[in-house]
């Protein structure tokens, strides 16, 4: 029997939406579905207000990737907005990441000198040579000041867990740069889409059929049997209904408020780096853009345990979870009409860049093989 598809997209995120678009480019006929209501998956702008609201967290695009950065140009023109995050410590205010204000502001040293320094004696104190967890290595790596005002409490907010239960490979390093420079990111190029991420997507899906509320699982054997092949971009251990045992995540609780005032914090991130405060960051989406409406949105992230009934966000990569997902990742590879690919389907967190650079990867091989 005909296949009414070439290639059936489940999840209409940052994967299966450049997928998408490389595939129909080529000339195949796609279906993309989704369970939500939107397209985008969690990089989902709605706008409120003439603000673009970011639903699922912050997103700043950023990569020294020349091809990729000229990839997204294609789609949607990119602001120059520079990721300058700001730390909150009980009301101390440090610039992020950690860098010559950083160090101005917690020990009143004005020269790379002084702060190198003031951080080696610090790490002296708390040399160890095989940190046996996570509070070892970051004080092994920046000193006591840095790791209590500026780690600890966020950390140990982000992953429900005391610092001296993380394994040390949570943080393999802690970059500090002796200059006065509150760019968070090192790549060359960085920015937010005019318009927000929406626009990248519409585009990306021009031309493709469409349908939201579509949950994959409810109707499993009839979506597969529309499509010659399958592109996969949900939760790995779902597809072959939990046979190993299901990974686990961290997930996200985002608090949404309007706010009647033209500015509330004065950018567009704020962390909350002490361990009383229940939420991570502040996000001021406005400030992504470069708004000047009369008023502005605020999001609070609070970290929690995911369940079947949260949104997955950060893998728990410990070794575990590492080895129940080299079981689905075996189970993965024989399938031979089912392409996985994404954050879910790979047990991965990536960045957009990322997930951009390795759809098109997998798109390209795919398309050359049906050749």
């Amino acid at each position: 029997m005909e296949k009414k598809y070439d290639y059936l997209i489940v999840g209409a995120g940052l994967f299966g939406s450049v997928f998408a678009h490389e595939a129909t480019k080529a000339g195949k006929k796609c279906l993309v579905i989704d369970k939500r209501d939107h397209k985008g998956g969690n990089i989902y702008c709605e706008n409120v207000n003439g603000i673009n609201v970011h639903k699922y967290g912050a997103h700043i695009f950023h990569t020294s990737n020349k091809e990729i950065w000229e990839y997204v140009n294609q789609f949607a023109e990119f602001n120059r907005y520079t990721n300058s995050p700001v730390a909150n410590y009980y009301g101390e205010m440090y610039n992020l990441p950690f860098n010559m204000n950083t160090f101005y502001q917690l020990w009143k040293v004005k020269t790379p000198e002084e702060a190198k320094k003031k951080i080696n004696e610090q790490v002296g104190q708390h040399a160890v040579l095989n940190p046996a967890n996570l509070e070892e290595q970051a004080l092994s790596l920046v000193g006591e000041d840095i790791y209590n005002k500026l780690i600890k409490g966020y950390t140990e907010k982000q992953w429900g867990r005391s610092a001296k239960d993380l394994p040390a490979f949570i943080i393999k390093r802690l970059p500090l740069r002796f200059t006065f420079d509150n760019n968070y990111f090192d790549d060359k190029y960085q920015g937010i889409p005019v318009g927000g991420y929406n626009v990248i997507i519409d585009k990306m899906l021009e031309g493709t059929e469409v349908l939201l509320n579509t949950d994959f699982f409810q109707r499993k054997d009839y979506f597969t049997g529309m499509a010659e092949k399958v592109v996969y971009t949900g939760m790995i251990d779902q597809y072959f209904d939990y046979c190993h045992g299901k990974l686990e995540y961290r997930s996200l609780k985002f608090e949404h408020e309007h706010l009647d005032t033209p500015n509330y914090q004065g950018n567009a991130v704020v962390n909350y780096t002490d361990s009383e405060t229940p939420f991570t960051r502040i996000i001021e989406h406005k400030h992504f853009e470069f708004g000047t409406q009369h008023d502005t949105i605020i999001t609070r992230e609070y970290p929690n345990e995911w369940t079947d009934q949260e949104e997955p966000y950060y893998p728990i990569n410990d070794t575990r979870n590492s080895e129940v997902y080299l079981l689905y990742k075996d189970k993965a590879a024989q399938e031979t009409n089912v392409i996985f690919g994404g954050r879910l389907a790979e047990y991965k967190y990536y960045d957009m860049h990322h997930v951009i650079a390795h759809a098109l990867k997998k798109v390209r091989t795919e398309l050359k093989q049906a050749e």
